[in-house]
């Protein structure tokens, strides 16, 4: 439980080497968990253009294509199995295929960070991949 701030988030394939960083390898972001059984992720690629215009839903279709391929957020709740597992149940999603589908994370926690790897490859741009997260304890 608490508050985390990104240290990095890479991909893998499945040998286990570095393909690269989808969101650049400065990318900010917050993991959030709570005592009642709730998380909420957010990432974000850094320097993300402006839109145009100035009202949040005022961006041509391109801005907003682009702001999103530069974000990742979901929250909802989750549930420890094994001290090993955390699984995720976002029930809100920029990405609309995560919705109601459950997420497993492995976790390694060794304060004050905690990585989390996905279990199985995903897809990911035409390739099957891991992402590995490593998060700090946010005070």
């Amino acid at each position: 439980m608490g508050s985390w701030r990104l240290v990095s988030y890479e991909v893998r394939d499945g040998a286990g080497a570095l393909v690269g960083y989808p969101l650049g390898n400065d990318a900010v972001g917050y993991l959030v968990y709570t005592v009642d059984g709730f998380m909420s992720v957010q990432l974000m690629r850094l320097g993300r253009s402006r839109y145009q215009a100035g009202g949040l839903g005022d961006g041509t279709d391109a801005e907003s294509a682009e702001a999103a391929r530069g974000y990742v957020a979901y929250a909802g709740r989750y549930h420890v199995e094994r001290d090993s597992i955390v699984v995720h149940y976002p029930e809100v999603s920029l990405f609309p295929n995560w919705v109601h589908t459950p997420a497993a994370r492995e976790v390694v926690l060794v304060e004050p960070r905690l990585e989390l790897t996905n279990p199985e490859t995903l897809p990911y741009g035409g390739r099957e991949l891991t992402a590995v997260l490593l998060w700090e304890r946010f005070e």
